[in-house]
């Protein structure tokens, strides 16, 4: 049998497919958020996806990051990218082995509008935002998520006109000593659905 790319697509909202086939979406980090918006916009049928990191795969990812036992110690760009094209060979997805910083974030990310940034660490995390709202693109973030709160108090907030902001706005990694799948993945959801609606024009319904 022959894959074509409307069978995978078929429970999508109709109507929907060929501005999601022309949209290109960069993400920042692939850990557990960007790994996992990754992953939920391949499944949504995104046309285009460039994806940044400069880790490795280690075991302590799989608690809830999208990676396999088979993938530790590899890349973490390649072993998306083969993660991806087992879901949906459609998607075109672009990779980069690099560390990014104030002096190669703009170069990095190019033309492409829609940038989700999932770094770990809050000093990157604050670079990028601060670097890409200067060059008017549309950011999509996420912060507090730590613990083991609950569900409900994951929240997408438009901060700017550009500027989305996930979390629950007052959990942090250092003050819960770690993390779990369970609100990584909200996040990672929350990022994904808000990338979508923008693509698709119905984020101006209110956010």
């Amino acid at each position: 049998m022959e894959l074509k790319e409307e069978d995978l697509l078929q429970r999508n909202v109709k109507g929907l497919a060929k501005k999601l086939k022309m949209a290109k979406v960069c993400i920042l980090g692939l850990g557990g958020l960007g790994s996992n918006v990754a992953v939920l916009l391949a499944r949504a049928g995104i046309g285009h996806l460039k994806l940044v990191d400069f880790d490795v795969v280690e075991a302590s990812n799989l608690n809830r990051q999208q990676y396999r036992i088979s993938h530790i110690n590899m890349k973490k760009i390649e072993a998306l990218k083969e993660i991806i094209k087992e879901i949906n060979p459609f998607v075109e997805v672009d990779i980069l082995n690099i560390k990014v910083s104030k002096e190669n974030i703009h170069s990095i990310v190019g033309d492409i509008k829609i940038i989700v940034e999932a770094f770990d660490r809050a000093e990157t995390k604050a670079m990028a935002i601060e670097e890409l709202l200067s060059n008017n693109k549309i950011v999509v973030s996420a912060s507090g998520m730590a613990g083991l709160g609950s569900s409900n108090e994951i929240i997408t907030r438009k901060i700017k006109e550009n500027f989305y902001l996930i979390g629950d706005n007052y959990s942090d990694y250092e003050e819960y000593s770690g993390i779990m799948s369970t609100r990584v993945m909200l996040c990672a959801s929350h990022q994904a659905n808000i990338v979508l609606r923008l693509i698709l024009g119905e984020e101006k319904r209110g956010e």
